[in-house]
């Protein structure tokens, strides 16, 4: 599926096959010919076209994204000089502050409009592997929010924890596809999706520019900010709502729990001249 999955992308981006070469560091001569299946890519340059489009080396070969009804390409490529020429050294890594290309897939209704996929905690690990999968996405539950603005890919997480107290585990998070992470900004409370830690809910600070790398944090002060490097992350998806079932429990001052026992007492006191 090289050839079909290159040509697919490159106009998905609307880019010129000598644009996608410079992108891939490669001559332009050689884009035509893996696109017409007149030669096939190295494995360096397999490597670099899969960093590229933000995709596994298995997807890249295997999977026919051109006949996904319902997957689209985002993202901006990285500069020319982020992905290593075809040559005989390992190729360098494409610059990860959220420019590599992902794909996004997503379910519709009967009248075309996008469902909100729904996560389930029992369901986390599996959607590591199959979040860009459509066929993985039909099995889950999923639902619409007529209150949501229209633009924009919606996607809901249970999340687990108490680490973004008050917000309980069991809440559902209903979080907007953030494409360009650049974008973020210091605080945004997200679903940040990534190899090592899985699906977290937390406040994103944004240091793709510094470091490369995000900084997670808690609102529940018992927990550690921690960092995560960018490369690792697959998805981003900015809060907009959440449904719980339990209900925030309002935090007293002692100027009101004193006005409760004085009516406390008030009240004893009429009991007993009753």
């Amino acid at each position: 599926m090289i050839n079909t999955n290159l040509k697919f992308c490159r106009r998905e981006l609307a880019l010129t096959q000598a644009q996608m070469a410079d992108k891939l560091g490669i001559k332009r001569s050689l884009v035509g010919a893996y696109e017409e299946g007149r030669a096939e890519p190295r494995l360096a340059t397999l490597v670099n076209m899969a960093r590229l489009f933000g995709i596994t080396l298995d997807q890249l070969v295997t999977t026919d994204f051109s006949k996904k009804k319902n997957a689209k390409i985002i993202g901006t490529a990285p500069a020319p000089d982020a992905v290593g020429a075809e040559t005989d050294d390992q190729p360098e890594p494409p610059t990860p502050a959220g420019g590599k290309l992902r794909v996004l897939a997503f379910t519709v209704d009967q009248d075309q409009n996008e469902n909100i996929e729904l996560v389930p905690q029992k369901a986390a690990a599996g959607y590591l592997n199959g979040y860009a999968d459509r066929e993985y996405l039909e099995v889950l539950p999923k639902f619409r929010l007529p209150m949501l603005s229209q633009t924009g890919t919606y996607r809901a997480f249970e999340i687990a924890g108490d680490s973004m107290l008050p917000i309980a585990s069991g809440t559902v998070i209903v979080g907007r596809y953030v494409e360009d992470w650049s974008s973020i900004k210091d605080g945004t409370p997200c679903i940040v999706v990534s190899n090592r830690d899985g699906i977290v809910f937390k406040r994103v600070y944004n240091k793709l520019r510094s470091g490369a790398m995000f900084v997670l944090h808690s609102d529940n002060p018992h927990f550690s900010s921690y960092d995560v490097n960018a490369d690792d992350v697959l998805e981003i998806w900015e809060a907009k709502s959440y449904i719980s079932s339990t209900f925030p429990i309002a935090e007293l001052s002692l100027e009101r729990v004193a006005s409760l026992v004085l009516d406390l007492q008030q009240q004893v006191a009429l009991l007993k001249k009753a």
